[in-house]
This record gives structure tokens, sequence and C-alpha cells, in this order.
């Protein structure tokens, strides 16, 4: 926070009213207006900027430079993750190791309900806690549309199938950052990992038989009801016990994997009497061999492999303060503030990726390097806008955050006294739909949870997790969600109507995240 005080009216009431007012407007925008995206992002960067700057009196300075940060943080490293994950997906496709990935697949059902369990439910689960950051939706979304989904339909599907997910994505980062904020009550990452046990099982189970509903009704869910009931008690119990017992870090990874083998195997023995295809419409199916299977999955092996790489701690202290890479990490002053942004070259999970795609392309004979950067100029060019929208969202979120909106949002919250838990999972979904990161939502209202918890007398983990479990509801509908979704299926400009058909979810999962942190707190 760059100001004096994050409450100019002396009235904490009004105080968080007014700053309120970009979430409430980006809201607007995106649902009763039916703005595109962008226009929206940037009309929300112009009035944020002008109540920074005016009502909370952040300098002009330090409000340039906080859309500056925010801009520069849009493009790297999140815009940076994403042109690299959309690339090494076309270098599949035009290597032609996607045809034969998606018929090993599809050629494990034909059952188009069956394929959004493994693909935007199993896969989806599984590069959320590889990579995260937007890369299982952009590439599980175009999975689905390949396989005759909707494109706007597969967007939503995969948005809240990643509710499932979200928490624990990028290596169990959201979760694991906690651990790193001294937090009040002495409260580690392995306190909320084993927290959060509590409550999103419930909900991990629940998400493939609403994924399978809004498919196909009570009908498909009747119809598939053995494989549902597969995924969701495997996947379910599978991450508890993990977030119990080893933490965060593979709270994603080993359960997709590991459920969407034994679904693999169940469906050999069982397979629903009535097959369901969208539009009437069969898939056709090419058999391949095991070997020519294992290749056309490698580059998301090798994209595995390497975030894994750059998550291990003995990397990571390369980059550190006397690291033997720190000088790959660039600081730029931003010139008229006391802001700064840095450039980690190296370190990055973009650059992970990157050399996934260089590998991957290096082992293909049916692709080249010329080949490969003509699909990487074509990426650019296709997600421009899409990263200047995010880089307006972040910079939106640098505003509030150094002028103070979000803690007077924070504090008019914990003001609830006795009926905080209720509501404090609703801090965790403002601070993703602002920013569109658990990680950043954790950073900045984790300390607000675990100061309020031990003010009313109850578990700071507790909050924390419910910081947490809010938040990831908000990612279905986040800005920058909605524009990684709606690009990845090549709907850019129909973010509003995404928005739209995810709201009811969000909100309807986060009541139940409310409802249920206030019943545990009286426990605990």
């Amino acid at each position: 926070m760059l100001v004096e005080t994050f409450n100019p009216f002396n009235n904490i009431l009004i105080s968080s009213l007014v700053a309120a007012i970009p979430i409430i407007l980006f809201l607007l925008c995106l649902t009763i207006f039916k703005m595109k995206g962008l226009y929206a992002a940037l009309l929300n960067l112009g009035v944020t900027f002008l109540i920074a700057m005016l009502i909370f009196d952040l300098p002009f300075g330090e409000s340039v430079g906080s859309v500056i940060q925010g801009a520069l943080q849009g493009m790297w490293p999140i815009g940076y993750i994403i042109v690299m994950a959309v690339w090494l997906y076309k270098i599949s496709v035009e290597s032609g190791k996607f045809d034969i990935l998606r018929a090993s697949i599809a050629g494990i059902s034909q059952d188009q309900r069956l394929q959004l369990l493994l693909i935007g439910f199993c896969f989806n689960a599984f590069l959320e806690g590889a990579a995260g950051f937007g890369v299982p939706i952009a590439i599980c979304a175009v999975l689905l549309v390949s396989l005759g989904f909707k494109p706007l339909q597969a967007a939503m599907l995969c948005l809240i199938a990643n509710g499932a997910s979200g928490a624990f994505g990028a290596i169990g980062i959201p979760v694991a950052i906690t651990g790193t904020l001294n937090l009040e009550g002495n409260v580690t990452s392995m306190d909320v990992s084993m927290m959060t046990a509590l409550t999103l099982p419930i909900i991990n189970f629940s998400i493939p038989f609403l994924l399978i509903f809004l498919l196909n009704g009570l009908k498909g869910v009747k119809e598939i009801l053995p494989a549902i009931l597969v995924v969701a008690s495997t996947y379910t119990v599978t991450q508890a016990l993990i977030t119990i017992f080893l933490g965060p870090e593979l709270a994603d990874i080993i359960p997709s994997l590991l459920t969407m083998g034994v679904l693999a195997l169940f469906l050999r023995k069982w397979q629903p009497k009535n097959i369901f295809l969208l539009n009437n419409q069969e898939v056709k199916i090419e058999k391949h061999s095991v070997g020519e299977i294992i290749r056309a999955w490698s580059p998301f092996y090798l994209l595995s492999i390497f975030v894994l790489v750059w998550s291990i701690p003995a990397f990571k202290a390369l980059f550190l303060e006397g690291g033997a890479l720190n000088f790959t990490i660039v600081k730029l002053a931003i010139p008229g503030s006391s802001l700064f942004s840095s450039f980690n070259l190296v370190s990055a999970t973009g650059t992970a990726i990157l050399l996934a795609g260089i590998t991957t392309i290096l082992t293909t004979k049916s692709i080249g390097f010329p080949a490969g950067f003509k699909l990487l100029k074509k990426t650019v060019l296709e997600f421009w806008i899409p990263i200047m929208m995010i880089s307006a969202i972040l910079g939106i979120a640098k505003l509030m955050t150094h002028a103070g909106l979000t803690t007077v949002l924070g504090e008019a919250v914990a003001t609830t006294g006795s009926i905080f838990p209720l509501v404090s999972p609703i801090l965790g979904w403002i601070g993703v739909f602002m920013t569109g990161s658990v990680v950043n939502n954790n950073t900045l209202f984790a300390p607000i949870q675990a100061t309020a918890a031990n003010i009313i007398g109850t578990d700071p983990a507790l909050l924390v997790s419910a910081n947490t479990a809010g938040g990831v509801m908000a990612k279905l509908i986040s800005p920058q969600s909605i524009a990684i979704a709606t690009a990845a299926v090549g709907q850019t400009g129909k973010e509003a109507l995404l928005t739209k058909m995810t709201l009811k979810y969000s909100f309807g999962l986060l009541a139940f995240v409310c409802v249920w942190t206030f019943l545990l707190s009286l426990m605990f």
C-alpha cells in the first residue's frame, strides 16, 4: 500500500463501497451491458485509476507506475505462459501428434460424456497441477472442440471442471505460498493443506456429476453413473489423502493421473448401453500402436517434466540472491514511481513450456524449426488482444492494492465479527476475480483471514483455506480466465456470453463454501 490511509472517508463502510466500484462495474460490463472483455477492462482501468488517484490519494506517478507494473506482469510471466502453452498445442497439431492423442482418448469410449470426464475433468486437473495459469482451460477446451463440442460449451465445461483443481495449481503454489507469509497463529502451508480436506472433497465429488448434468441432463447422469462414481471417488479420496499426509504440491497431479488410469481400465469392462454423441455424429477413430500413442503424448509428458524440474527447491535456489543463475532475473525500475518489475527470463514457467516445445520439435521428424516459428508468430497474433485484456486487469489489481482498495475491502468484511466465517470465502472470491490468480489472492488476503480468525477465536488455517476455496470459485468467471477460454476456442469478443453461462455456478459454489465454512467454524 502506497497511500497514507486506506480509509479516505474515515468510515469503513463508505470507503469499502467506493473501493468495490471496480468489481461491481466489471460484473455489470460483462453481464448486463454485454461489453467485450477488452473494452470492459479498459473502461474499468480508467475508472479505477481515477478512484485510486483522486479519492484514495495515490500519487500520479505511483498510479501510472501501478498500471505499468500490472501491464508488464500481464505480458510476463502470464502472457508468456499462455503463448507458450498454446504454441506447444499447435506444434502437437501440426506434427500430427494431436490427432493420435485425441484418438487415444476418444478410443477409450465413443460416448462423449465419458470423453468429457477424461479430458474436461481428469486431463484438466493434471494440467492445472503441472502448469496452471490458464494452461488447462486453453488446451482442454480446444481438445473438446476438436471432438465435436461447441466452442463456448467446451469453454464453460472446462472452467467449471477447473473448480476441482484450482486450489493446487502449478505444483500447489496457491496453498504452499501461505507458509511464506508468517501468518498470525503460526499457520503453515501444511495446516492449510490439511484444512482444505474438510471442504474441497465435497466440491470435487460433485463436479463430475454437474458436468454430465450440464451436458446431458439427469438422463446422462443415470446412464453413466458407474463411471461418474469411479471418477468422483478416485479423484476425491486420493486428493484428500495427499493434502492431509503429503501437502499441496502433488494434490492435482497424482489424483488426476490415477483417476484417468482407473477410468480407462474400468471402461475396458464397462460401457454405457446408450452411446451419447453430440449432433448424433460419431467421431471417426483411427487405431494406433502403443508406441505411436506414447510418442503422441510426449509434448505433454515433456511439459510436465520441465515444469516439475522448474518446481524443485534446488532448482529454484539457483535464482535466489547469490544463486548461480540469479543474473537471469532482470529488475526494471518504473520511472516516476517507487515500483519495479522483475523479469525471470529462465525461472519463469513459460520458459519450461518453451523448452518442452523446442524438445518436441527436435524429436519430431514431421515438423522443423521454420514451421515451428511460424506457429509461434501465429499464436502471438491470435492472443495479443486477450493478453492486452489481462494486462489491463492486472493494472486494475495493482491500482487497488497500492491505493489500499483491497485492504479496505478486507477490513470491511472482517468487521462482521462472529459471522465473519460466513463471508470469509467472499474475500477470496474478490481476490481471484480481480487478479485471476489464487496465488495473488492468498498473498493479499490470507494475512487478513488469519488475523480475523485469531480475533474471533476460530482456527486461522480454516479461514485461510476458505480464502483459497472461495477464490477457486471465482476462477470460473474471473476476466482473466474468461479471456483465456474464449481466445483458446476462437471466440474472442464473446466474453460476456461465457461469463453469463458460468456466473450462476460460481455464485452457487461460493454460497456452499460460505455456509460450510461457517458451520466448520462452530467446531474449530
